[in-house]
């Protein structure tokens, strides 16, 4: 049986699409760090990422920027979700971050930010108090 160019356009198309879909893998990031805000925020901790096609990397994290912000800070057992990664590479770099906070003694949040098409969903818990609102980056850099 010989197929026709008409049969095999169909075949290619859903080939394709699930090449590019077996492509995309789960990145998670588990992360802590600590830092202040007076007007400028910063913030660094250290943290591991973790993907379901077995990569991992250990990596330092900074969350910098400026607003109207006052508060110290601390997260520990912070989490965050990766979109869009078919790399563990891809999660390296700097996204871009806006958020309102407020908290005292024990406080949680989350944030989602972008970096081109890769997005990361953050929470956590932490101690501390801040007040304000802050718009800046958050860096991952490989350790």
């Amino acid at each position: 049986m010989r197929l026709r160019p008409i049969q095999i356009l169909p075949l290619a198309l859903i080939l394709a699409t699930s090449v590019a879909t077996a492509a995309e893998t789960d990145c998670k990031l588990k992360f802590s760090m600590a830092g202040w805000s007076a007007f400028y925020k910063t913030a660094s901790g250290d943290g591991t990422i973790t993907c379901d096609n077995g990569q991992s990397m250990p990596v330092h994290v900074e969350a910098k920027g400026g607003g109207l912000t006052f508060g110290k800070s601390k997260i520990e057992n912070g989490t965050g979700e990766f979109s869009g990664v078919n790399d563990i590479k891809e999660t390296l770099g700097s996204y871009a971050q806006a958020e309102a906070h407020a908290g005292a003694v024990k406080s949680s949040g989350a944030n989602v930010m972008t970096k081109g098409e890769v997005s990361l969903a953050l929470a956590g818990t932490g101690k501390g108090w801040d007040l304000g609102i802050a718009f800046g980056k958050f860096t991952i850099s490989a350790r």
